[in-house]
């Protein structure tokens, strides 16, 4: 199963008016990074980096000046995207920033059975939260110090290490498969595996005979209506 884990950055919360500036990814398969990531600075055209933006991300205006717009981008974006899960914490808004991009240049939005909210999960996951980025680095021991400022590449390294620790840490897909047939599977992320197997001999009871006609006789005293009547000793 492939997955991206990704972040945007915008010049605001208005995803009708404000545009995305920057974006990264990390791809995932079966859970484990592959090494491959994707990351851009845009330039948001006409406009404007909003303070309150600026002073989560520090992203300029003037350092957004000689960036590619969206739709240079587009493309790599898509095949870099293609066939995998997009995955990120409050999918909704990083979800509506990429398909109002999408819808200007006239192109298809993303199903939202292609997405996955680790927001979502980790609320489901830890309900009396915190559930914020930091707070989730701090429960599972990820070291986010060198996170001063919000950064697209940076916040989605830190959530793809989040989300595997979210799933069970590294250790829930290791000596399972081999890498080729890792590769093939398509299950969802709350598909459970079961193992099953007949024991080929009863374990010996580990019960005395002394305890056996201890509680033979205890059952006996609660009468004929006594729940473990039911069950042989």
């Amino acid at each position: 199963m492939r997955e991206i884990i990704f972040d945007t950055e915008t010049t605001g919360l208005d995803n009708k008016a404000d545009r995305i500036i920057e974006i990264g990814g990390i791809e995932l398969l079966n859970h484990f990074p592959t090494g491959r990531t994707f990351h851009v600075y845009i330039n948001p055209a006409d406009r404007k980096v909003h303070p309150d933006a600026l002073a989560v991300h520090g992203i300029t205006d003037e350092f957004l000046k000689d960036k590619p717009v969206f739709a240079e981008i587009v493309s790599e974006l898509q095949e870099f995207f293609e066939g995998a899960k997009w995955i990120a914490h409050n999918a909704s808004f990083d979800m509506g920033f990429i398909n109002a991009e999408f819808e200007r240049l006239s192109l298809a939005p993303v199903p939202s059975d292609m997405v996955i909210d680790t927001l979502a999960l980790a609320r489901r996951k830890h309900p009396m939260g915190p559930n914020s980025l930091d707070a989730l680095c701090r429960r599972y021991g990820i070291d986010n110090s060198h996170r001063t400022k919000h950064g697209a590449l940076l916040d989605s390294e830190l959530l793809a290490e989040v989300y595997i620790e979210m799933l069970g840490g590294r250790q829930a897909a290791l000596g399972l498969t081999t890498i080729d047939t890792r590769r093939s599977q398509t299950s969802e992320i709350d598909d459970v595996i079961e193992i099953s197997y007949d024991r080929p001999r009863a374990l010996a009871p580990r019960l005395s005979a002394a305890e056996v006609e201890g509680h033979a006789k205890l059952v006996g005293r609660l009468g004929g209506k006594a729940i473990w009547s039911k069950y042989d000793a």
